[in-house]
């Protein structure tokens, strides 16, 4: 079924499933692959996108939930202020190894700020909880959000 789509600002003509899910969209339809597929369940973090400012797991995320909702990605994020300090956190506090999942990670991080100027350490453990690195850089993920809100001059 045909649907429109309003993703990083602009809009997308896609025909496709309603039970399609927004991650499939993205990579494979739209040729946005900095969405991540990691288990297909929502437990990892790795697909996750913004939806009206909100961190959600595109991977079980209908496509038909997404209509008349502002999308957005990890292609996109950083145009946003909230988006840009997270980026420039993460490269000044070097989170990230193998990568896999920190455009996920980037995503949350930059949901929490955008709707939180000043997050405890409790606040960003609840908010990066469903975030899995194999890496295991959690604790600079926390370093690199407190740089980004401090950026801010709010922390």
């Amino acid at each position: 079924m045909a649907q429109t789509l309003k993703i990083n600002g602009r809009e997308h003509q896609v025909d496709v499933d309603d039970d399609t899910p927004l991650l499939w969209v993205l990579r494979d339809v739209l040729g946005m692959t900095g969405t991540k597929y990691g288990c297909g369940m929502a437990l990892c973090g790795a697909c996750t996108v913004h939806m009206n400012g909100n961190a959600v797991r595109s991977c079980v995320m209908p496509v038909s939930a997404v209509v008349g909702a502002e999308i957005t990605t990890i292609e996109a994020v950083g145009e946003t202020p909230t988006g840009k300090r997270i980026q420039e956190a993460w490269l000044a506090h070097e989170v990230v190894q193998c990568g896999y999942c920190q455009s996920g990670q980037i995503m949350s991080a930059s949901a929490l700020l955008a709707s939180n100027a000043n997050p405890s350490d409790s606040d960003i453990d609840g908010a990066m909880a469903g975030n899995i690195c194999r890496c295991g850089t959690y604790v600079r993920v926390r370093e690199a959000i407190k740089i980004a809100a401090k950026a801010e001059g709010v922390a």
